[in-house]
């Protein structure tokens, strides 16, 4: 029996022309499509010209469906997995699917193409030799406020995901916690008609987005921290928020937890500081 292949493939984030002749030729050839939206994913298949049969698979896909996909490369048929737009697994379906398969021992394929992180932090002109990459945060709650304190305190450029209708709630909260001077690029729409890219800092962005609600898909890109201009996180005093929060009954357990969350403070730090406490 002949040994099947998952192909991951990148599909464009708007424009078609970003198509690269390899995905175009992988999809031709493969005889299953695994796709996030069978209904976009059919519009780019009769645009290539390619008839492959298409079988949905997204986020909150039943086990089945997984078993499935495995079933067929078993029996010798390449899938190629593709999403809406971009990259399988970058904050898209897939990444559980291409671990079953390896852990099955069928060979995983990527075939490279577009991605939103490197499409705007390519015409951000902010540094992109190391970043962040947080992807879609949290609507509410403590694991948004650690992720957001761990935004603003980064040393390097940020990246993140976010819905139209909450990028002026998000900008409103990095707004304290990295400072009105910080800067900020949102690119919307990109490759598509509407594209665009707009610069500025968190004290102008925040209250034009509120005034302004943008629509589209939305990329922020928050530059990296500027060590001559403290963050929030930079100057919370651990110690004295450590020693009240003992004062008040917390065990150092919990309390080294609070503070992380408070904080951003690296864990090892607050665990040194707070086990030091009196």
């Amino acid at each position: 029996m002949p040994v099947a292949t998952l192909y991951v493939v990148a599909t464009p984030l708007g424009n078609l022309g970003d198509l690269s002749a390899r995905a175009v030729a992988t999809l031709r050839a493969v005889p299953v499509v695994a796709a996030e939206d069978t209904r976009r994913v059919r519009g780019l298949l009769a645009h290539i010209e390619a008839r492959p049969r298409v079988l949905s698979f997204h986020a909150h896909s039943p086990a089945r469906r997984r078993e499935a996909l495995l079933d067929i490369l078993h029996d010798g048929r390449d899938v190629a997995l593709v999403t809406d737009a971009g990259t399988p697994g970058i904050s898209d379906p897939g990444e559980d699917l291409v671990d079953a398969v390896r852990a099955a021992g069928i060979t995983v394929v990527p075939i490279p193409g577009p991605s939103a992180v490197a499409t705007a932090l390519s015409a951000a002109g902010l540094p992109a030799d190391r970043y962040l990459f947080l992807g879609f945060v949290p609507r509410k709650g403590r694991e948004r406020d650690r992720l957001l304190r761990a935004a603003a305190a980064s040393e390097w450029t940020v990246v993140l995901y976010e819905a139209p209708p909450r990028l002026a709630s998000l900008l409103q909260d990095l707004l304290p916690l990295a400072g009105p001077e910080r800067r900020v690029v949102i690119a919307r729409e990109l490759t598509k008609m509407y594209e665009e890219f707009r610069a500025g800092t968190l004290g102008e962005l925040a209250p034009y987005y509120e005034a302004s609600p943008p629509k589209g898909e939305i990329t922020v890109i928050l530059a990296g921290r500027d060590d001559e201009v403290p963050t929030p996180a930079a100057t919370f005093d651990v110690a004295a928020r450590g020693a009240e929060l003992l004062a008040e009954g917390c065990s150092r357990k919990a309390a080294v937890q609070r503070l992380i969350e408070e904080s951003g403070v690296p864990r090892n730090e607050v665990y040194r500081i707070v086990m030091a406490l009196p």
